[in-house]
């Protein structure tokens, strides 16, 4: 048996409905029809295409004189290939007695390194990481109260609009997590473990931010995105003090996720906005489009969703926690009506 497909991985693949054994170890491309949920084509197109557009933003800032925004996007994926490869593959860094083999991802249309990595998953962080940076630059918070308060609102921005995803697929099947992972995986909030949300969904991307903003000169996105891990193994201190007290590491991870949200709404409400700037194509209509696709998303889950038995539903997929979900709609929601309503009296600008 092949070290990229272990027996906990191929567990969890089969789950999903693939052998991990039958993979390309480097590139592989299927239909989209043939794609085990309808949704997941849809997710790709919604991903690559915000990724896209966030590229074509960037380079109008960049040309406007404003390099952050395309440092951000290059920082994003500097990230991403320091800190995926050891999420899937532990084992080639000596992180399996650490961490242990954590979740897979379904096979979508375009897949890399042993179908563990989507290229809808490439596109998803510079997606996120603009999408929030962009909502709270046009905020004004940045100018306002300087980059480590923007950074914590650019956390609480992509907390609420990742987490939307995060609850839902599972469910749909567009990756798994590992259940016999207790490391990592416990304590979760549904299907979702509370270190991925507080750690990949806000502290990672806010201090990315962070770091982007502060650091000078040509190569802050390579070390932005190299030294964003760092931050998020620093934010993982306080529960990993309580080792395997469950319930104590779940208090830990509860407050900090408390706390970004209340420093983060707080920011978001006070902003005063950015008066003097039309509100860009990609703040205006991006971040609402996202929204609404994962409401389709939800919607179309719900019945499955209310009919699950002990957090499984009838095809033996886990659920998120609905409830939290919920929040984070309601708070991403109000974050758009912050922006529209703080930017209204500005003519639009693409």
């Amino acid at each position: 048996m092949i070290t990229e497909c272990g027996m906990e991985a191929e567990a969890v693949a089969r789950g999903l409905g693939f052998d991990c054994h039958d993979v390309s170890p480097v590139v592989s491309v299927r239909p989209p029809w043939d794609l085990a949920h309808w949704t997941m084509p849809v997710l790709e197109v919604l991903v690559i295409g915000g990724a896209v557009f966030a590229l074509m933003h960037a380079l109008r800032r960049r040309r406007a004189g404003d390099p952050v925004n395309l440092a951000l996007w290059w920082a994003s994926l500097v990230y991403l290939f320091v800190i995926e490869p050891p999420l899937y593959f532990p084992e080639w860094f000596g992180l399996d007695d650490i961490y242990g083999f954590i979740f897979a991802h379904n096979q979508f249309t375009v897949q890399f390194m042993w179908d563990r990595l989507p290229l809808y998953i490439v596109a998803f962080y510079p997606m996120i990481s603009q999408l929030a940076y962009e909502v709270v630059r046009s905020l004004g918070i940045f100018r306002d109260r300087g980059a480590l308060a923007g950074s914590v609102a650019v956390a609480f921005v992509c907390q609420v609009f990742y987490e939307v995803f995060d609850h839902i697929g599972p469910q749909l099947k567009w990756w798994a997590w590992n259940p016999d992972n207790q490391i990592v995986n416990q304590p979760a909030m549904g299907s979702v473990p509370l270190q991925s949300a507080l750690l990949f969904a806000s502290v990672s991307l806010g201090a990315m931010t962070y770091l982007v903003v502060r650091l000078p000169g040509r190569m802050r996105a390579v070390v932005a995105g190299a030294l964003t891990p760092l931050t998020m193994m620093i934010a993982g201190i306080p529960s990993s003090l309580f080792g395997t007290n469950i319930t104590a590491q779940a208090w830990v991870l509860g407050i900090e996720l408390a706390l970004i949200w209340g420093a983060g709404a707080w920011l978001i409400v006070s902003a005063r906005g950015l008066p003097d700037e039309p509100l860009p194509a990609f703040a205006r209509f991006y971040p609402a489009c996202y929204l609404g696709v994962m409401a389709v998303f939800w919607i179309s889950a719900l019945p499955q969703y209310l009919a699950a038995e002990n957090g499984v539903t009838a095809d033996g997929t886990p659920i998120g926690s609905g409830l939290y979900a919920l929040a984070c709609f309601v708070g991403a929601g109000l974050v758009l009506m912050r922006l529209h309503r703080a930017r209204r009296a500005v003519p639009a600008s693409v």
